[in-house]
């Protein structure tokens, strides 16, 4: 479920992307990322294009079943590319990517991981904005850029994250994964520029609604760097408090599916 129009994302997409070029013009391409441990920002281009040119694979076919993900994941082969050819590289992706999302319509229906079946290409539109500003969000920290996210899209943003720490990978049990259900178990996300979010883990399973509410702990900051604290990225705007080890079991477990080494 999204609640942008289709073609805000599908503009977003773009926006994002020359932003991202925005940030990394000009730089050494081999600079490390320090919230992507092993990657440089060649590396960092090469998985965000990468990940363009799949999910715009999966919509223009219309897949019906997993599309391998060759070059998106494992990006240890590009050492040394050269501005030169990423920047433009990733621009063409990205316009690639928003164009079919548009060919195809919001409706349409094609594979996606969130459910391992055919649901409507809405939801690839709404992934790869976040997946593309989450990046420049890591490109700006290691190139000392400022970072700052639409409001509307970083209140998306975090409502998308909220809606995957539904789903059962966040919160069944399993081998070696802590508890994350139980009695007084409420978590309380303030963003004091947007608005609020309850989740509540007190049930069956996770249930979040916007809005304050009773909490054991609470995360409080603005809008965007709420989203980064979610993605476990470095920001001193988001305080914390009660308890704290259930915000943190919470992100993780709510992350289940980044997969990659620098999501």
């Amino acid at each position: 479920m999204t609640s942008l129009p289709f073609d805000r994302y599908c503009d977003a997409i773009v926006s994002e992307t020359e932003r991202l070029n925005a940030h990394v013009r000009g730089t050494d391409m081999t600079s490390p990322v320090p919230s992507c441990p092993g990657w440089n920002l060649g590396r960092l281009l090469r998985h965000v294009g990468g990940d363009h040119r799949w999910a715009e694979e999966i919509v223009r076919t219309r897949a019906t079943g997993p599309v391998p993900g060759d070059g998106v994941n494992d990006v240890t082969a590009y050492t040394h590319e050269a501005e030169a050819f990423l920047v433009p590289w990733l621009v063409e992706g990205a316009s690639r990517l928003s164009a079919t999302l548009r060919a195809a319509g919001p409706d349409a229906q094609a594979w996606n991981p969130s459910d391992e079946r055919s649901a409507p290409v809405a939801f690839w539109a709404r992934r790869m904005t976040y997946e593309t500003a989450l990046h420049r969000a890591d490109a700006a920290l290691a190139t000392g850029a400022d970072f700052a996210l639409d409001g509307d899209l970083a209140v998306d943003a975090v409502q998308e994250w909220l809606e995957f720490s539904t789903f059962p990978e966040a919160f069944e049990p399993g081998p070696d994964l802590p508890e994350l259900l139980g009695a007084d178990r409420r978590l309380h996300f303030d963003a004091t520029d947007a608005g609020e979010w309850l989740v509540d883990l007190t049930g069956k399973q996770p249930v979040w609604r916007p809005g304050p509410g009773d909490a054991t702990a609470t995360a409080r900051g603005p809008v965007t760097d709420l989203l980064l604290y979610f993605y476990r990225r470095p920001t001193a705007a988001v305080g914390t408090q009660g308890d704290t080890a259930l915000l943190d079991l919470w992100r993780t477990r709510a992350g289940f599916w980044l997969e990659a080494p620098g999501e």
